[in-house]
């Protein structure tokens, strides 16, 4: 049975949630509405505490189980994009430039839904720590949550979090020991040359063959300077320079993003990009810096918390809808902080033939909470069992 009765039982309220959370996205860490709906569900289902105000706008509920015992933390994210929805839902974005496109108005949901469950019943021994968390899109809200304590204030010995999966088919979950999803990092590069006329190059220090050598030259990080067999996406996503057809510009610009699994893969890479911009600056005869930035770290299952997990999905969704050994992603998830700090796994849940993430048709679909709800649920039940039961 996918779905736990009583969960099953307050399914519609859960899309009510959901439908209601999907009008009012929020940014980063200025989420007033969200936390607030958030808040009050959790004080309405008699939480045994709510700690409120962590990194901004996040919060904590804790609910006690049976008994002494250790204490697992779940997390949802609760930011939205800054998109304009193109949905034509009834209850689609009431906010200007701002989309749940990636789903956190279902995660939030779901792990409501266990909160529901689990302060109804608390079959289990120690107590679950419900993260509500802001500005995982940007901002790194799961590493300021950390920075202000949150495993060692709260006692979390370990971490799981869950992220709907467009194409997989509803019910299904996936994840994997070891790296699950990628280290995301950005560069930028400034280009300056001496502009002048486009009929007379020669006057010129020209940025624009600079800064397309500079980008064509990136793109043998991946296939000449590391192993084949060791994951590396270097991508440049902007080139922006210039402002007539005759005119030969001052400046040119690139920017890009960096996706590894390995340290010393991504210090390559930065020594290389590096190298590459001096050289084709001093070939092309202009100046140029390098912005290399480093985002979130790879997101890193521990093995046996990974296997855990998968076996929970297994009773909740059947042998054949887990995949324990997932080819890992390219994408980046800021739950990485959490997984670094206590053992955990972050795992995907099958979210159906619906449009992808960061799209402006996307919606998360509402027969997936129950099913999220339920696997919460039974973690925390399996994880920490109530003596005797």
């Amino acid at each position: 049975m996918p779905v736990l009765n009583r969960i099953a039982g307050f399914a519609s309220e859960m899309a009510e949630w959901r439908q209601h959370l999907h009008t009012i996205p929020e940014i980063m860490f200025d989420l007033p509405k969200t936390s607030a709906f958030v808040a009050e569900k959790l004080r309405e289902f008699g939480v045994d505490a709510l700690h409120e105000g962590i990194a901004t706008s996040g919060m904590v509920a804790i609910i006690k189980g049976r008994g002494d015992g250790p204490v697992i933390g779940l997390r949802a994210d609760m930011d939205a994009l800054p998109m304009v929805e193109e949905t034509g839902l009834d209850y689609a974005s009431t906010h200007d430039k701002a989309m749940h496109a990636c789903g956190h108005d279902g995660h939030t949901t779901m792990l409501l839904g266990a909160a529901k469950y689990l302060a109804e019943t608390r079959k289990f021994a120690g107590s679950v720590a419900l993260i509500f968390q802001p500005a995982e899109e940007f901002g790194a809200g799961a590493q300021v949550m950390c920075q202000e304590g949150l495993m060692d204030r709260f006692g979390i010995d370990q971490v799981y979090a869950l992220h709907n999966a467009p194409g997989t088919p509803v019910g299904h979950f996936y994840t994997t020991p070891g790296p699950i999803m990628a280290a995301a990092d950005s560069f930028r590069i400034y280009v300056k040359g001496a502009g002048g006329h486009g009929a007379m190059p020669h006057q010129t220090r020209d940025p624009v063959v600079a800064a397309l050598a500079i980008a064509t030259a990136i793109q043998t990080i991946v296939s000449r300077n590391h192993y084949a067999m060791n994951d590396l996406v270097v991508s440049v996503t902007q080139i922006e320079t210039g402002s007539a057809d005759n005119v030969i510009p001052e400046y040119a610009f690139i920017g890009g993003t960096v996706r590894t699994f390995d340290k010393d893969v991504q210090a390559m890479v930065m020594q290389r990009m590096q190298q590459i911009v001096e050289g084709q600056a001093a070939a092309y005869d202009v100046d140029a810096k390098l912005e290399y930035e480093v985002g979130y770290p790879p997101t890193i299952n521990h093995a046996d918390r990974a296997e855990f997990a998968a076996r929970v999905a297994r009773e909740v969704s059947g042998v054949d809808a887990v995949n324990a050994n997932q080819t890992p992603e390219m994408g980046a998830e800021d739950f990485a902080y959490m997984l670094e700090e206590r053992p955990g796994a972050y795992l995907f849940i099958g979210n159906g033939d619906t449009a992808g993430l960061h799209q402006t048709s996307y919606d998360f679909n509402d027969e997936v909470a129950p099913i999220g709800a339920s696997f919460f649920a039974r973690l925390v039940e399996t994880a920490q069992p109530v003596q005797g039961d």
